[in-house]
C-alpha cells in the first residue's frame, strides 16, 4: 500500500473520531501560548455546577457512596465524565474511541436495575472507568496507534471488560497509548500533551489516561505497564498509579504487541487521582476471582491481612525504608532529588527508618555483556548503552513484529518521538521548541540494524534474566544485617523518571 493510503487511511480516522464530538459539547480552543489547560475544564462554561461537584470529586469511594443511594444517577455521573472526557481530548487528544451512546445506555441499565432490586449490581456500580486502547470491547475497534488495525471491530470483551460489567462499572472511552516508548504518539491519533504544560510529554505509553485523569474527565483509568507505563505518567500529570506484579489482575482477551513473547509480560495497573481509589478497584476485580477467566492469572484473594502490613509488623510499626536515588546510570535532575529529599524528611518524621540502597547489582543490570540487537554505533562502550536486559529480549525478533504489522499499510516505523514528525523544520531538525538536550538516545537502541537473535541466543538472555532475578532476591534479604527491624527492607523508593515531564520526544 502506498504512503498516500496508509495517511488518508489515519486522516479518515481522526476525522470520524472528531465528528463524534456533539457539536454543542464543543469548546474553543485555547491560545497557542497558553501552556496550562487545567483550569478549562471548571471555566469553558460546557460543565453545569453539579457536574463540576461530580467530576471534582476525587475519592471515588464518595462517588459510590452517592451512585449506591442514589444521591446521584449514574445517568448523570456517566454524562459529566463524559463531558468532561471530551473537553479534555479537546485539550490534549487524549481519547481514541468515543461513544457517548453506549456508555448512557449502560449507566441507565444500572440506575434501572438500582431501583428495581433495591441494590447495587456491585461493588463498583455505575462508575464511569476509562480504559487504554488495547482492552477489546465487542462492537469496538482496538487500533493501538497502528493505521493497519484501523477498521478492526472487536467481536469479544477483553476479561477485564467482562469483569467490569459483572461489578457494575460504566467503560465509557478508550484512550491514546503508544508501543514500547515513554511518551504517546502514533500515526493514527497524534500526539497527547501534558495538560500541566502542552510543550512537555505526559509520559506513556499509558499517557492518554495520564492526561484525562488529571483533568478530572476519568475517576479511574485503567493502563498497562512493563518499565514503566502507568508509573511515568502518573508522575509526569501528579497522580497516583498501581503496578501489580505480572499475572496478578486478567490480561486476557486484550490486544498487544510482541504477542509470544512470554519473558518480560505487562500488567495491567489502575491510575486515578486519589490514591484510595487503587485500593477500591484493585480488590474489586481481585474479589470478583479473576482466574477464572484469565488461566496467567495467580489463584490469590485479596488479602487485608497483607494489606494491613502484618508481616511488616502491623499497624504504627517502624518500617525500614531502602531509597534508591542514583541508579548509577542516570543522575536525577534537581527538581526530582528535592521531592526525592523531602519524602526522606517525612518518613523519618514519621518514625521510620531510611537507608541508602546499594545499587551494584541494579547497575549489573543495565551493564550486561550482550550488545544490544539494535546498535550501530559500534565506538560507543557496551556499559553506557543503557543496555537493559529487557531491550534484549524485546528486541530479539529484530523489530519483525512492528515492521510486519506496519508493513501491511505501508505506515512507518517510528524511530522517535520527537515534534518534528509533524512538523519538519529545516531550522530545528529535532523540535520546533529548540533545546540543549542531545539527539535522543532512544534511536540508537531502537534502530533497527543488527536484525535477530537465534533461539539459543535468547534462552541465555533468559538465562541470564532467571540468574539475575535471583540476585537480586539475594541482595534484597542481606539488608536485613541494616534495617535493625529483624527484617529486610520493607521497600525500595526511587524517582519514577529521573526528571519531570520533559519537552516532546525527550523522554528516553
Amino acid at each position: 500500500m502506498s504512503s498516500s493510503n496508509w495517511q488518508e487511511i489515519a486522516s479518515e480516522r481522526k476525522r470520524k473520531q472528531e465528528g463524534l464530538i456533539p457539536p454543542e459539547w464543543r469548546i474553543p480552543s485555547p491560545p497557542e501560548d497558553l501552556l496550562d489547560v487545567t483550569s478549562i475544564p471548571r471555566t469553558c462554561g460546557l460543565l453545569t455546577p453539579r457536574e463540576l461537584e461530580i467530576t471534582d470529586t476525587i475519592d471515588i469511594n464518595v462517588i459510590l457512596s452517592k451512585l449506591a443511594d442514589g444521591t446521584w444517577s449514574s445517568v448523570e455521573v456517566t454524562r459529566a465524565f463524559l463531558k468532561r472526557a471530551i473537553i479534555a481530548h479537546q485539550l490534549t487528544n487524549c481519547l481514541t474511541e468515543i461513544f457517548i451512546e453506549r456508555a448512557l445506555e449502560r449507566a441507565l441499565e444500572l440506575d434501572e436495575f438500582l431501583k428495581k432490586n433495591g441494590r447495587t449490581m456491585g461493588p463498583l456500580h455505575g462508575l464511569p472507568i476509562s480504559l487504554k486502547d488495547q482492552f477489546c470491547m465487542k462492537g469496538l475497534e482496538t487500533i493501538m496507534g497502528y493505521v493497519s488495525w484501523v477498521g478492526q471491530v472487536s467481536d469479544h470483551d477483553a476479561a477485564i471488560v467482562e469483569i467490569l460489567y459483572e461489578l457494575g462499572a460504566v467503560p465509557f472511552a478508550l484512550i491514546t497509548r503508544q508501543s514500547q516508548w515513554g511518551e504517546t504518539y502514533n500515526t493514527v491519533f497524534g500526539r497527547t500533551t501534558n495538560p500541566f504544560n502542552r510543550k512537555l510529554t505526559p509520559g506513556g505509553s499509558s499517557g492518554g489516561e495520564g492526561a484525562l485523569v488529571a483533568l478530572r474527565g476519568s475517576p479511574v483509568g485503567i493502563g498497562t505497564d512493563i518499565g514503566g507505563s502507568v508509573r511515568i505518567p502518573a508522575g509526569f500529570t501528579g497522580i497516583y498509579s498501581l503496578r501489580p506484579c505480572y499475572g496478578r489482575l486478567p490480561y486476557e482477551g486484550a490486544a498487544n504487541v510482541l504477542e509470544g513473547q512470554e519473558a518480560i509480560t505487562s500488567a495491567i495497573g489502575p491510575m486515578a487521582s486519589d490514591i484510595s481509589a487503587l485500593k477500591t478497584f484493585t480488590k474489586a476485580v481481585l474479589d470478583a476471582k479473576p482466574w477464572n477467566k484469565d488461566p496467567l492469572v495467580l489463584r490469590k484473594s485479596w488479602s487485608d491481612t497483607e494489606y494491613a502490613l502484618t508481616e511488616h509488623g502491623g499497624k504504627g510499626a517502624q518500617l525500614c525504608f531502602a531509597v534508591m536515588l542514583d541508579n548509577g546510570v542516570v543522575r536525577p535532575q534537581p527538581p526530582v532529588r528535592r521531592a526525592m529529599s523531602m519524602l526522606v524528611s517525612a518518613l523519618t518524621e514519621a518514625g521510620h527508618k531510611v537507608i541508602d540502597w546499594k545499587n551494584k547489582l541494579h547497575l549489573e543490570l543495565h551493564a550486561v555483556n550482550v550488545r544490544p540487537v539494535f546498535v550501530d554505533k559500534e565506538d560507543v562502550p557496551a556499559n553506557t548503552l543503557l543496555s537493559i536486559l529487557q531491550e534484549h529480549i524485546l528486541s530479539a525478533d529484530g523489530g519483525e513484529d512492528y515492521r510486519a504489522v506496519c508493513g501491511l499499510t505501508g505506515e512507518p516505523l517510528l524511530q522517535t518521538m520527537m515534534p518534528h514528525v509533524e512538523q519538519p523544520d529545516p531550522h530545528h531538525p529535532w523540535d520546533p521548541h529548540p533545546t540543549f538536550l542531545d539527539e535522543p538516545f532512544t534511536i540508537t537502541l531502537r534502530n533497527a540494524g543488527k536484525g535477530a537473535i537465534s533461539a539459543y541466543e535468547l534462552w541465555q538472555l533468559h538465562k541470564k534474566k532467571v540468574e539475575m532475578r535471583k540476585q537480586y532476591l539475594d541482595h534484597w534479604e542481606k539488608t536485613k544485617t541494616r534495617t535493625g527491624t529483624g527484617r529486610p527492607v520493607d521497600a525500595i523508593l526511587c524517582p519514577v523518571a529521573p526528571y519531570p515531564a520533559p519537552p516532546h520526544g525527550h523522554n528516553r
